[in-house]
């Protein structure tokens, strides 16, 4: 059984999903053989330049001179690979699992029997925050775990609303923990940190790119029963999340807009493709039970 030095010791120089870090591990057998591999052979390996390679390599042998577990431990970070029993089981059924998950805060969040992510647009207006008042009492009367991405809009209403009402709530960010983003979010993701739970993929040091944002989106369907969508334009990263949790087989709902207002032109689209309308939480409560019997 490959070991968490072995996991992390590369992950942390190269955050690579699952799949793509099993094709190394078949192709060099230890992390412990890097130091003797070419770039020219790694670069083959993993579908990228030999520059790169040569950087991954000089930066790996670095990583080798400390202890990152006790680095991380000194930040109050919480290492769970693959093969943890901290890891969440329904996360392998992706195409590209997390390697390694980060965490601050609850962990035990992550092995909570039901949990709902509650996500929309950056640009929510004040429709989703009254859809918040009426959908995050129910659930968290029943126990359910809020699932979002502290992303501007209505995650962060998520995220509020369930911390409000006295629930519990988990933030899978698409950066690393010496980032926040956006900045404004900062009061909000040490709460989270205090008293719920913050996840991410990737090292603490790494930035934010746009690229991770529907990365990360597969995280949060991974992790969650159902998705409940309450305010989308058409061309918007929510629907990236909704196709993530359709290949999965789990239920969407969606809060219906108002025909004009363009943040509801993405979730009726979602109604009229077969998604479930709800306008309370009940709603939820009772379609898991009745089809799913989660609840």
């Amino acid at each position: 059984m490959i070991s968490l030095q072995e996991i992390l010791s590369f992950h942390y120089v190269y955050p690579l999903p699952l799949h793509k870090f099993r094709i190394l591990m078949n192709s060099i057998e230890s992390t412990q053989n890097l130091i003797k591999t070419k770039p020219t052979e790694l670069a083959k390996i993993l579908s990228i330049s030999t520059n790169n390679a040569e950087k991954i390599l000089m930066n790996y042998k670095k990583v080798m001179e400390i202890n990152i577990l006790d680095v991380l431990n000194a930040s109050n970070v919480k290492v769970i690979p693959f093969n943890s029993k901290l890891y969440p089981s329904s996360l392998h059924d992706l195409l590209d699992p997390p390697t390694v998950l980060y965490a601050k805060g609850d962990t035990s969040l992550l092995q909570h029997p039901k949990k709902v992510a509650i996500i929309g647009s950056r640009k929510a207006t004040n429709y989703s925050r009254l859809a918040m008042d009426y959908i995050v009492p129910p659930l968290i009367e029943n126990e359910i775990v809020i699932v979002s991405g502290l992303a501007k809009g209505a995650d962060s209403l998520a995220h509020k609303a369930t911390i409000h009402y006295g629930g519990k709530t988990i933030a899978v960010l698409g950066h690393g923990f010496s980032h926040i983003y956006p900045k404004e979010n900062k009061s909000l993701s040490c709460e989270i940190e205090q008293n719920h739970l913050l996840l991410t993929e990737y090292p603490p040091y790494v930035g934010v790119q746009k690229w991770h944002f529907p990365m990360r989106n597969r995280i949060i369907s991974g992790i969650s029963d159902a998705i409940v969508v309450t305010e989308a334009a058409l061309k918007s990263g929510t629907l990236i999340t909704t196709e993530y949790a359709l290949e999965h087989g789990k239920d969407i709902f969606v809060v219906p807009g108002p025909i004009h207002e363009e943040q509801s032109k993405g979730t009726n689209s979602l109604l009229r493709e077969g998604a479930i309308p709800i306008w309370n939480g009940h709603q939820i409560i009772e379609e898991l039970n009745c089809f799913e019997g989660k609840y």
